[in-house]
């Protein structure tokens, strides 16, 4: 029996050991295929340990909270430095003492939060509490443990008493009674979150797999097959869906916003808009909301590997109940294609391309760009003057799609560069001859407007093709490709940055992002992390291009109708509110580090400045001159045919109406028609 105890007792660590010994050899994989098919592959030397060591150490404890620093100083002397040594030597079992460190921090703080739920808390010393902008050093010591959570738990039920009303007088005389309920849940949702992070079955060998991958350039990473089947599913305009859309209400919690009357969840008859979500459940393991992240109950909801989902929900009324809800293939509203047509007597055509999607199954299924040819042909039927096409928050998707596209609306010539790792230069061509459609256009691009949507961006504003209207957009200008670690083994995959996209004017977007001929201010525009925001994104540079190319018009015009659009923005009310609006914003964020009194007054006085800035964002709207938004004569009779559709249809149009960026697009097309 001792000795059957005495094997118990070594078998986690033997365990732990192989699952070290199998995490290194799939990183010395990865590190090999990186060598030899990324574009500008580094060596693995002291600046990948610091990079690897640093990004886990802040995944581990982002708040300081759970390692002690001399734990964290006793992982730095050992590991900082050494972890390129010892992945080439194939140990890897840096990663189970960080682990079991990380696990010990959390038992530590499940001990403190425990204590801290029978002692009465001191809400009177004068204290304060800081903030800080960026990640900061490690400074817990054994004997602050109980010192750090007081202070942090005071803070929380401080902050959630202050949420709960804006009349200061009555918060303060009914605070002792206030206070016992808020403590509580504070409390114990730390805990239960804590007791989740313990008992899941973490990988903690895929985070080293990613910080590796990170390390290259921020869009090479590493695919488990689960992961890469919801990554192709992401680029398809049809994926596995219960039909259903959460969102946020202003308690932070997950609630039901829309439905699809199409869609599983609809066909259970028992879900309603607005019904709170308090778990799921995919017949393995049960998430509570109060107790996961968003980003664990989210990957359960769209993972492409979790048909059969369970719900449990609550009602206004406070009665909970489950419901079962099996995914079945959908077409995804936020992933395609769709128009209108703007204004009677000078029609303008509108078309948003959420995503550069495409058929990667080969299922026959349109890609975005067939898509956008047919609503083109549907708008050009109608007569349209004009075509503003919205890449406003497209992140992307398929370069061959964004080829496509190009091609359609170029008449003939190169539209791109390619270069690989030997500096190679491939010419891309327009795939097709002449042009879908001849008249004016506008593109809408923002911050958020990233990869193939940026490609398309510039070949249209190279060509003279169109202006771009609207903000820097993202700074990608790379492609990937997902390849096997192993050619005979489809576990494991890697998304690898093989090429960089240069503009025919020898030119790169990379790093920088494509500027628009007309810049319109957007909220958080300073806010949105873009390429030049990730320390090892690949730098801009250029080549000496030997393309011939033939505008569609002189540059002269296009720089006329910028002139003028851009006196119209500047005395636009609305974009000049959008830049007030922003400096109040840049001017909460800027502050390297915030320190704030663990007052109740303090608090809620904070509270309601965010409350506040939340509130104009949120309801400022743009009212004056609505615009004339209605559906093409062909989309007219598709919804009689397909009535279900029209709900999803009204809620674009309304969303429409009063957008000053189709506003001041339509305006630059009108201007443009009278130029000529």
């Amino acid at each position: 029996m001792k000795k059957l105890y005495t094997l118990l007792l070594l078998l986690p660590t033997m365990l732990l050991a192989q699952n070290s010994k199998t995490a290194c050899e799939v990183v010395n994989k990865i590190n090999k295929l990186i060598q030899k098919e990324h574009v500008s592959p580094k060596p693995i030397d002291d600046s990948l340990s610091v990079f690897v060591f640093d990004n886990l150490i802040d995944q581990y404890d982002p708040s300081r909270n759970i390692f002690l620093r001399s734990e964290y100083n006793l992982l730095a002397k050992k590991y900082r430095l050494n972890i390129d040594n010892l992945i080439l030597k194939n140990d890897c079992s840096f990663l189970n003492e960080m682990v079991s460190l990380y696990r010990n921090g959390l038992e530590r703080k499940k001990l403190a939060l425990e204590q801290l739920q029978l002692k009465t808390l001191n809400y009177n010393q004068n204290d304060t509490i800081r903030f800080y902008k960026k990640s900061f050093p490690i400074y817990m010591k054994e004997n602050e443990i109980e010192k750090v959570w007081n202070k942090k738990i005071r803070f929380e039920v401080l902050n959630e008493i202050a949420s709960s009303s804006s009349n200061l007088d009555s918060l303060q005389a009914n605070f002792i009674t206030l206070e016992p309920a808020a403590k509580e849940k504070i409390i114990s949702n730390e805990i239960c979150q804590t007791n989740s992070l313990l008992a899941t079955e973490s990988k903690p060998e895929e985070s080293l797999y990613n910080f590796f991958c990170l390390y290259f350039d921020p869009h090479t990473s590493y695919f488990s097959n689960d992961s890469k089947s919801t990554f192709v599913a992401s680029l398809s305009k049809e994926h596995f869906s219960m039909g259903l859309t959460v969102s946020l209400n202003e308690m932070n919690e997950i609630i039901i916003s829309e439905i699809n009357p199409n869609g599983p969840a609809f066909e259970t008859g028992k879900l309603k808009k607005g019904d709170k979500i308090t778990a799921v459940f995919n017949q393995k393991e049960k998430l509570e909301v109060s107790c996961s992240s968003l980003q664990a109950i989210s990957n359960m909801i769209t993972s492409e590997s979790n048909k059969k989902i369970t719900l449990s929900l609550q009602r206004n009324s406070g009665k909970i109940f489950d419901v079962f809800v099996e995914k079945k293939i959908m077409k995804d509203e936020e992933n395609s294609v769709f128009s209108f047509i703007i204004g009677e007597e000078s029609k303008v055509g509108y078309i948003k391309i959420p995503t550069f999607y495409a058929d990667l199954d080969g299922t026959g299924a349109a890609g975005c760009a067939e898509d956008v040819a047919k609503e083109v042909y549907k708008l050009k039927k109608d007569n349209i003057k004009g075509l503003v096409i919205d890449l406003i928050d497209n992140g992307g998707g398929s370069m061959e799609e964004a080829i496509k596209l190009a091609g359609m609306f170029i008449n003939t010539g190169i539209i791109s560069i390619v270069v690989d790792k030997t500096q190679k230069q491939l010419l891309i061509n327009d795939p097709y001859k002449g042009m879908l459609y001849k008249g004016p256009i506008v593109v809408l691009v923002n911050s958020n407007t990233a990869s193939a949507s940026e490609f398309f961006s510039a070949i249209m504003q190279d060509y003279n093709r169109a202006l771009l209207l609207g903000s820097s957009t993202l700074g990608k200008a790379t492609m990937q490709t997902i390849l096997p670690l192993e050619e005979n083994k489809m576990t494991d995959f890697l998304k690898l940055t093989i090429n960089k996209f240069y503009r025919i004017t020898g030119k790169s977007h990379q790093y920088n992002g494509v500027d628009p001929d007309v810049i319109l201010p957007e909220f958080y525009e300073n806010i949105y992390q873009k390429e030049n925001n990730f320390p090892t994104a690949i730098k801009n540079d250029s080549i000496i291009p030997s393309v011939k190319f033939k505008p569609f018009v002189k540059r002269d015009l296009i720089n006329h109708l910028a002139q003028n659009s851009a006196k119209r923005v500047a005395a636009d009310d609305y974009f000049k509110n959008i830049k007030s609006i922003n400096h109040t914003i840049n001017e909460l964020l800027d502050r390297s580090k915030t320190e704030l009194p663990m007052t109740l007054l303090a608090i809620q006085k904070q509270n309601l400045i965010t409350a506040d800035l939340w509130e104009q964002i949120n309801k400022y709207d743009a009212t004056s001159n609505p615009l004339d938004v209605y559906n093409s004569t062909i989309n007219k009779f598709l919804l009689g045919i397909y009535p279900t559709e029209k709900t999803i249809n009204q809620y674009q149009i309304d969303n429409l109406k009063n957008n000053p960026y189709l506003n001041e697009a339509v305006n630059i097309i009108n201007d443009y028609n009278t130029s000529r």
